[in-house]
């Protein structure tokens, strides 16, 4: 007997059918059936099912002789479920990976519940990923297992099937069934829930809900959204059976009026015909099963407007609810287009308040810094700002951040939220600006003003005009905006002579180059293992495990975050020694955390505000093409490339080298390779050390811990020389790693 029985119906869904049946056999829990319904879909569903069904015997495959809707669909499932728990997908949906693991061990700890809800993310066609917003109800502290009035704020959730595990035997027990057609999710669930002597929760992401631009049912219009009546006539026939639940039916009611009202105020479902009959059933029917009572067990806040929509609707008053909807309809006009001229009015005054400040004398002990298009205390200008206020303590700095970031800055430096009056005032007079990307486009340079460009890696990657011809990769790229930008630029930043080479060819202008290192780097020369052992006990890493680092970068040949590793697999495969610290790029930082799989060895580090200190902490690091490698060669540590997609890569966005020809240690094709290679000890070994060597001989020239204070004595107090000398390679004393592991670091030979 299966742990779970996976029921998944098909209908007009090929062009999603095989990602669904893909996220549940690719789980990283087997013990499964896949039962696939065929609900006598006129594509292709049927075959790819048989397809399946072939080559994995894990899948039951069935067809149905007539069309007949989800429900009897998933009800012909059922039939042959053996799993201890039942799940529900839809054929255009997917399950995320690891959720059956998530779910299983979530059943374990609390003590095999009736129905345990989890969460789920809604995927659009254009790429975007949200979670449901009202996830904070999952919250997992308090009793493992609980009876719905315990928790009655999740009747409030989505009410449908596909979000919650089902124990096989008490569905049996209950003899619960789905219904024929639209809304069959409803006397399904309500009773599911209300009549559950356990109910658990799961904080986790398990479930993408796909939001389809046609053919879904949300956009049909049909005169079968009628079905809705039916379908709670059903739910309350349930209620009136089980007398120990009918003080669930002013909340039922409730509910029942918003799911009437939401469906009357969209457009795309009901026929203009069909409208009259739909508000008159709906009037008839919220007065069948009106209870005395205000909304029963459901504690949730009913705004004024809704409590009337429902009142009205109740009553059946359809020209004064009509009425009602075009006065809200018009307010929120008139409150949008009030809100779109005191934003024009707010742009304008700053505009002139930017051009008074422009007329006022510089500041020049006023330095303004910026990171990553507004974000934290981060990268080469943070460090930067720091040795300016080490070195020259009567400057004044400030940083440009969104008020979220505020509380990454140090108590000295000054927060500008963009767009502010405080921020045109600072940008108008400051004398020194710094950024690793750029200013404002509006940004007017002043004369006297001093514009320092440090940006934010050495390229591997084609960057600026070398992507003329890479439209893959910047399909919108403004060049001539791009080289104006460059024009304000008094100093760009280079960390060696390869970086040099390159911008001032793809982003020529009349800056001078200060090839001094990265500051962001400096750490690496100024920590100590007390440091390291510090940052890896804050981050969860256990004594004597090897973490390691991995930090893909981003594909812009594609528009959602890639999975390029089965993490918990990869885990499981280097055993107990091996923690893995997980950062995703920036551009991809709407994928939510949860949607990965969880394992006590797997930290996700992608919101950590210090790249730097993840590399201090880790042992070796596992990229891609990600800059990143040429900042951890200064550390002296191992390097592991993971380059599984390098001609799709070239391709779309072009590279400088071939990372191959001359990588900074191991290279991995595939994932077995990857394993092997930290499995058998090469990702340390002598030919890494050899690699990693010419690799920062390279690219570290002057990496050495003093970049920092390079730039501040050049630029910012008018020091030509003398500058810090560079140390020399052989004689620079990085940060040594984790003691535990340190002697294991020497080359091996395997």
């Amino acid at each position: 007997m299966p742990r779970f029985s996976v029921i998944v119906p098909a209908y007009k869904v090929q062009a999603y059918l095989q990602e669904s049946l893909d996220s549940v056999l690719t789980q990283s829990y087997p013990d499964l059936e896949l039962i696939a319904v065929d609900d006598a879909s006129p594509d292709a569903c049927g075959s790819i099912i048989d397809e399946y069904a072939a080559r994995d015997p894990r899948v039951t495959a069935v067809h149905l002789a007539h069309n007949l809707g989800l429900g009897p669909a998933r009800g012909a499932g059922l039939a042959r479920a053996t799993g201890d728990y039942l799940v529900f997908l839809d054929g255009d949906d997917t399950l995320a990976p690891g959720a059956l693991q998530a779910i299983t061990d979530r059943l374990k700890a609390t003590g095999s519940p009736d129905v345990l809800i989890y969460d789920y993310a809604r995927t659009f066609w254009t790429g975007e990923l949200v979670r449901n917003r009202l996830s904070h109800r999952l919250s997992e502290e308090g009793p493992a297992s609980f009876r719905l009035a315990d928790r009655p704020a999740l009747l409030g959730m989505l009410m449908v099937v596909w979000n919650k595990a089902y124990r096989r035997e008490y569905v049996e027990r209950e003899g619960f069934t789905f219904p024929p057609g639209f809304y069959e999710d409803t006397p399904w669930t309500y009773p599911a829930l209300l009549a559950a002597e356990s109910v658990a929760v799961l904080d986790r992401v398990c479930v993408h809900y796909r939001q389809r631009r046609t053919g879904s049912i949300l956009t049909t219009s049909s005169r079968r959204h009628l079905d809705i009546f039916d379908q709670y006539d059903r739910v309350f026939g349930y209620l009136a059976g089980r007398p120990e639940l009918e003080r669930w039916r002013p909340a039922v009611h409730r509910r029942m009026a918003e799911h009437f009202c939401a469906l009357y105020a969209d457009p795309r479902r009901l026929p203009r015909a069909s409208r009259p009959e739909f508000f008159g059933r709906a009037c008839a029917l919220l007065r069948r099963h009106r209870a005395p009572g205000g909304a029963g067990p459901l504690p949730l806040p009913l705004s004024r407007t809704d409590r009337v929509r429902h009142t009205l609707m109740r009553l059946g008053t359809r020209r004064t609810y009509r009425l009602l909807s075009v006065l809200r309809s018009a307010a929120l006009a008139a409150g949008r287009g009030g809100s779109a001229l005191w934003r024009g009015l707010r742009e304008t005054a700053l505009r002139l308040h930017y051009r008074i400040q422009r007329l006022l004398p510089l500041r020049p002990e006023l330095a303004v810094f910026s990171a990553y298009w507004h974000g934290g205390y981060a990268c080469n200008p943070a460090a930067i700002e720091a040795k300016l206020r080490e070195l020259a303590p009567r400057m004044r700095t400030a940083w440009i951040c969104d008020p979220a970031h505020a509380p990454t800055l140090p108590r000295e430096t000054a927060a500008l939220r963009p767009g502010s009056a405080a921020y045109w005032s600072a940008l108008a007079r400051a004398t020194y600006l710094v950024t690793n990307v750029n200013f404002e486009r509006s940004l007017v340079k002043r004369p006297g003003q001093i514009l320092v460009q440090t940006q934010h890696g050495t390229p591997l990657k084609r960057v600026g005009l070398d992507l003329q011809d890479r439209p893959a990769a910047t399909p919108t790229t403004d060049f001539a905006g791009l080289l104006r930008g460059a024009d304000q630029w008094d100093y760009l930043l280079s960390a060696n002579r390869h970086s040099t080479l390159v911008w001032e060819k793809a982003v020529p202008s009349a800056y001078s180059t200060l090839e001094y290192g990265y500051p962001r780097n400096d750490v690496f020369h100024r920590a100590t293992q007390a440091d390291v052992l510090d940052l890896r006990e804050r981050l969860g890493i256990a004594p004597g495990s090897t973490a390691v680092l991995y930090a893909p970068t981003h594909r812009d040949y594609r528009r959602s975050r890639p999975d390029h590793l089965d993490f918990e697999r990869v885990l499981r495969d280097l055993g107990p020694r091996f923690t893995l610290l997980v950062r995703t790029h920036l551009t991809y930082a709407g994928a939510p955390a949860a949607a990965r799989d969880p394992h006590p060895r797997l930290i996700d580090v992608s919101s950590y505000p210090s790249v730097e200190e993840l590399c201090l902490a880790s042992d070796a690091l596992v990229t891609d093409y990600s800059s990143l490698m040429f900042d951890y060669a200064a550390l002296d540590r191992p390097i592991v490339i993971h380059a599984d997609d390098w001609e799709a890569y070239e391709a779309a966005r072009g590279t400088y080298f071939d990372l191959r020809s001359c990588p900074p240690g191991a290279i991995a094709r595939t994932e077995d390779e990857l394993v092997d290679i930290f499995a058998t000890g090469h990702w340390r070994g002598s030919r890494s050390a050899q690699l990693r060597s010419a690799f920062r001989t390279r690219f570290c020239p002057y990496d050495d811990g003093h970049a920092a204070e390079r730039v501040v004595r050049r630029v910012f107090l008018g020091q030509s020389a003398p500058l810090p000398p560079v140390v020399p390679l052989e004689d620079r004393r990085p940060t040594p790693a984790a003691p535990a592991l340190a002697p294991a670091l020497s080359p091996v030979r395997p």
